[in-house]
Parts: C-alpha cells; sequence; structure tokens
C-alpha cells in the first residue's frame, strides 16, 4: 500500500468529514475548519479510524488498536479499526458512541450520541449492522446483530432494532417498528424525534375506545350506568413545529 496514497484518502476523508460538520450541525454553522478540526471530537474520532483502518488493512495487529483505544480514552466514541465508514460521517457530540468490528457506513451518515452498533452471540463472521446512505441514528439506539438500514431511513432515539429497516423508513420503539408519519417518509430536522408516531400508545388508544365501546353496549344491555373509566390523553403534540429545532 503506497503511504502517499493512503495519506492522500485521508486528507480527503478528513475534509469530507469536515463538511458534514458544516452542513449539518446548526451549531458549527459560524466555525471554521480549522475550529471544527480542533475542537470536535467526532471528528477526532473519524481522523484516528481512518488511520487505524489503514494499519488495519496492511495485517499489522496491535498498533491499529493501541490507536483505537487511545482514541476511545480521548473523544468516548469506540471504533472497531475493521470497521468500514464512508464519506461524509457526522458523529454529533458523540459520547458513548460504539461501532464494531464488522459494521459498515454508507455516505452521509448521522450518529447522535449514545449509538452502539453492536453484535449479538459469540459467532464469527459477520455480525454488526450495514447503514447505507443518508441514514440518520437517534440518539441512544442500539442497532443490534448482522442486520440491514436502508437508505435515508430514521431511528428513534433509545430505539432497539435487530431486524432489516426498509429504505425511506421510520423506526421507533423496543423492540423497532417501522413506522411513518402521515402516510409518508417525514421530513424535517434531523433531530425532528417529536413528532415520531408512538405505535404503543396508538395501540392503547385502540384498546381504549374498544373498552369504552364494550361498556357503552353493556349499559345498554343491563340498564346500569357504569363508573367513568379512565381517560386516556395523549403525552405530546402530533402535530406543530418541533421544539427541538430552535
Amino acid at each position: 500500500m503506497d503511504p502517499v496514497l493512503v495519506l492522500r484518502s485521508i486528507a480527503r476523508e478528513l475534509r469530507d468529514d469536515v463538511r458534514a460538520v458544516k452542513q449539518r450541525d446548526p451549531a458549527a454553522h459560524d466555525l471554521s475548519s480549522i475550529a471544527i478540526v480542533l475542537s470536535y471530537a467526532g471528528v477526532h474520532a473519524l481522523l484516528a479510524h481512518r488511520v487505524a483502518h489503514a494499519l488495519h488493512s496492511t495485517g499489522i495487529g496491535f498498533l491499529p488498536r493501541a490507536l483505537a483505544y487511545a482514541s476511545r480514552a480521548l473523544t468516548g466514541i469506540e471504533i472497531h479499526p475493521a470497521a468500514r465508514i464512508g464519506r461524509g460521517p457526522l458523529i454529533d457530540h458523540g459520547a458513548g458512541v460504539v461501532i464494531g468490528e464488522t459494521a459498515e457506513i454508507g455516505d452521509d451518515v448521522t450518529l447522535y450520541q449514545g449509538v452502539t452498533l453492536g453484535g449479538t452471540g459469540f459467532a464469527e463472521g459477520k455480525r454488526h449492522p450495514t447503514v447505507e446512505d443518508q441514514v440518520v441514528v437517534g440518539s441512544g439506539a442500539k442497532l443490534l446483530g448482522p442486520i440491514r438500514v436502508g437508505r435515508a431511513s430514521k431511528i428513534g432515539a433509545n430505539s432497539v432494532v435487530i431486524h432489516d429497516v426498509p429504505a425511506n423508513s421510520t423506526v421507533v420503539g423496543n423492540p423497532g417498528h417501522p413506522v411513518r408519519v402521515d402516510g409518508r417518509r417525514p421530513e424535517g430536522p434531523d433531530a425532528d424525534w417529536v413528532h415520531l408516531p408512538d405505535p404503543v400508545a396508538e395501540a392503547i388508544a385502540v384498546l381504549a375506545r374498544r373498552v369504552a365501546e364494550l361498556e357503552s353496549r353493556l349499559e345498554q344491555a343491563t340498564g346500569e350506568k357504569l363508573p367513568p373509566g379512565a381517560e386516556v390523553r395523549p403525552l405530546r403534540r402530533e402535530r406543530g413545529a418541533d421544539p427541538a429545532s430552535g
């Protein structure tokens, strides 16, 4: 492997990483490229990974691991040297992010703090997720096993995903369920988790309506007035502006 070509590739990937911060992090709109390189832990972790991955590809054993360990200690972000990461990723804040050995990440992917791309079991081979281009993974989400997350999908904060996700989908819950907003692909800010559907709450609301209907029929059949039941109220607005968008 030509060291000059490797350095050029790493420099090009670093420019893409800085571009991703400028484009997708509102807090970086007034920062220079130098300021981003010096102050963003996600950029530091990705740069260390680019170097560690290049060393790992040559068959060197200990040095890539040592570099990954030092990067984790400094940034709080753990990326295995063998993991494959595409162009223009954004690791926003980044504390607690873990990316496993056989994980594959496409281009322009956004990961928020606490995200885990983890494995299941002790089997060898492919055991970590594949995340396609333009996917957004919310804070604390766990993607486990050799699953595939389709292009331009969104994974809601604290979701646990253990099955494949179709492209252009939104997943919420534990275990994660694909859902849609108003029957179409969700749009708006990447961090707009406020207006995602809640399948558990929706199921409870359906059951509550069914119970109310059965109670009404029972009252008609017996002529007895039943005590009022509990009212199910939504915990958040289903529409309106996103309070997290500024």
